[in-house]
């Protein structure tokens, strides 16, 4: 009889742990049954953008005329401008057949001589690879730099072409600046010229941020300077708040301790951003970055409910910090998103 009774108990724990566990599952799988899987995310964009992919496949036929419409309907929305900029250039990196062509239909075109220099500066760190320096040859830093002395030469032409108040070939020119080593006092000098056009710009904190890391140009105090000057002096709604998040993310990721998401700090860093990205504009072009971000920040610090809040916004799409720091990007999405969808499962 006493034999019967603890076999009994334990019967029952293996029913009960099953049924949670199917419970679990079914749960899951009705909150997630919209979630795209590895296969079907999107590795070229970090967030749907019909304009954009039109853009890419026009170019990949050849056809420079909708990049040019894009770039003349972006008009002064700077963020958007240089945003797309960067996606054609990147294209033209790859083969500059159709930009050669819309040169010569426009020879003095300011787009097509951004995109130029653009593209040269993401040609050079093609050719440089993404290496440390140990490990990057002779050769390659030969023509890293032969193309970046170029794009030098292509950015003069793009300033003295832009239209009044474009901060673009300014911003654009601080991987060249990173890249070429250019000292602290010539970064300011540019910044200057950024900022007088555009204070509070996402992608030009993004790349000056870049530079004043340690692992570049500049040091750990520099770079948390640089991002708290920024996240404090820019009005809600302009995303700069993500940068000492992202800045302490850069820093501290590959170290920290699982629980460091949860300490005040990144507490307060990571509601921070949350409030600047409920101000932001809807189709401010850097929104869904931040939002990537945030959900991974969210999944580690185990607010599990608000990280999907995040990846429901994004799902589909995995070109962003930090999924784009590893071989499969798709892959480390969908893990961090599944975890945070099970944690949200967990709290019902």
């Amino acid at each position: 009889m006493h034999g019967i009774l603890p076999l009994t108990i334990l019967a029952l724990t293996v029913v009960f742990w099953l049924r949670s566990r199917r419970r679990t599952a079914k749960l899951a799988a009705e909150a997630g049954g919209d979630l795209l899987p590895p296969e079907r995310q999107n590795a070229d964009l970090a967030f749907p953008d019909p304009e954009a992919e039109a853009v890419s496949a026009a170019l990949a036929r050849g056809e420079w005329q909708p990049a040019a419409q894009a770039l003349a309907a972006a008009g002064t929305d700077w963020e958007r401008r240089s945003y797309l900029v960067g996606i054609i250039a990147n294209r033209a990196a790859d083969d500059d057949t159709w930009l050669r062509a819309w040169q010569a239909a426009h020879p003095d075109d300011p787009d097509a001589a951004v995109v130029q220099a653009d593209a040269k500066v993401s040609l050079a760190w093609e050719i440089r690879g993404g290496g440390w320096a140990k490990d990057t040859t002779a050769e390659q830093f030969a023509g890293f730099h032969r193309v970046l002395d170029e794009a030098r030469e292509d950015f003069a032409r793009a300033q003295a072409l832009a239209l009044p108040g474009d901060p673009t070939p300014y911003l654009l020119q601080i991987p060249l600046y990173m890249g070429l080593g250019a000292p602290h006092e010539a970064l300011h000098e540019l910044w200057s010229e950024v900022t007088a056009r555009a204070p509070y710009h996402y992608e030009a904190h993004w790349y000056a941020l870049q530079y004043w890391l340690p692992k570049w140009r500049g040091s750990a105090e520099l770079a948390r300077d640089f991002t708290l000057r920024a996240a404090t002096t820019a009005p809600l709604g302009n995303l700069l708040t993500m940068f000492p998040l992202l800045n302490w993310y850069e820093q501290n990721d590959d170290e920290a301790p699982e629980a460091a998401y949860g300490w005040p700090e990144m507490t307060g860093l990571i509601d921070a951003a949350l409030a600047d990205v409920a101000a932001a504009r809807p189709d401010h072009p850097r929104l869904a970055e931040v939002r990537h971000l945030l959900a991974y920040c969210l999944t580690k610090a185990e607010r599990h409910q608000e990280a999907m809040e995040q990846f429901r916004q994004v799902d589909g799409y995995v070109d962003a910090v930090p999924w784009r720091y590893y071989t499969n990007p798709a892959k480390i999405y969908c893990h961090f998103r599944d975890q945070a969808l099970k944690g949200t499962v967990r709290t019902r």
